[in-house]
């Protein structure tokens, strides 16, 4: 593993995010990170990836206008970082309109290049109300304006770190359902699962997503890391601290440890605050 670079962290807003639970996830890490491929197949901003910066990865996410980020400041961050100076310039409630509603026109969004479409949703994440991402049944984009009064929309140096990252490490970036992504995995592989969490009343944030992440998506997770563990591979799973998802991991393989993480994004005002999770774990500390 590289030297880790203090300069880098997301460079958007997601909810779910794990960045003021990285103390905690940390102590849950095998001892021997360093030794281990790393993968994460549900990415979103990427905290725990970027605090870690590992030398060899495979980074994914079912969000595919999420994964044309990636790529463009991996490949194209110059033209990236034009565009967004740009839109930094033009910001306004008008021009943000202009821009989310590109995808209501499928002609029009079609013509933008992947490069287009990577700084569109970049502005947006950070234009929009909360920092929120929120697709319609039809997947549009449906989250309005915010009014920020200096919104940082192009973080050029972060943006140029993180690209110099991306560049200098084997890192494999995927768009592809997270079964997948994590279909390569041995016993030398290390696996931190942060999936779209579990709802037992269905109000939670659930429409990063046309499709959503429903109760079978959460079980056919469940047997994807059962088949894991039993490979031999090292996976750590964050969730909400239900008692379905409980039962779900009631077997002895697994280590269930309660943690409070503080939520400020969030579809519904009342999840926002503090939330209960759990930290699961398929490997007993030696």
């Amino acid at each position: 593993m590289v030297k880790n670079n203090s300069l880098i962290k997301p460079y958007l807003k997601w909810a779910g995010g794990k960045r003021q639970l990285l103390a905690e996830i940390k102590k849950h890490l095998p001892k021997d990170i360093n030794s281990y491929k790393y993968y994460e197949p549900f990415l979103g901003a990427g905290a725990v990836f970027f605090e870690l910066q590992p030398n060899k990865a495979v980074i994914n996410d079912s969000n595919e206008q999420l994964i044309l980020t990636y790529n463009a400041i991996k490949e194209n961050v110059d033209d990236l970082i034009l565009i967004l100076k740009k839109y930094q310039k033009k910001n306004s409630k008008d021009f943000y309109y202009e821009i989310r509603n590109m995808d209501r026109d499928p002609k029009i969004f079609a013509k933008l290049t992947s490069i287009e479409k990577a700084a569109r949703l970049i502005f947006i994440n950070k234009t929009c109300f909360n920092g929120l991402y929120r697709v319609n049944s039809q997947g549009l984009f449906n989250v309005p304006y915010g009014k920020y009064k200096n919104p940082s929309i192009c973080e050029e140096t972060l943006l140029r770190q993180i690209s110099n990252y991306l560049n200098i490490s084997k890192i494999n970036i995927l768009n592809v359902d997270f079964e997948k992504a994590v279909s390569t995995a041995g016993k030398k592989s290390f696996i931190y699962f942060d999936p779209p969490y579990h709802s037992s009343d269905k109000t939670n944030f659930t429409g990063y997503q046309a499709n959503g992440f429903d109760e079978n998506e959460q079980e056919r997770l469940s047997n994807v890391i059962l088949k894991l563990t039993n490979k031999g591979v090292k996976c750590l799973l964050s969730n909400s601290d239900t008692e379905y998802i409980r039962e779900l991991y009631n077997n002895n393989l697994f280590d269930i440890t309660p943690v409070q993480a503080k939520r400020v994004i969030n579809s519904n005002s009342a999840e926002r605050g503090f939330v209960n999770e759990v930290l699961i774990k398929n490997w007993k500390n030696k």
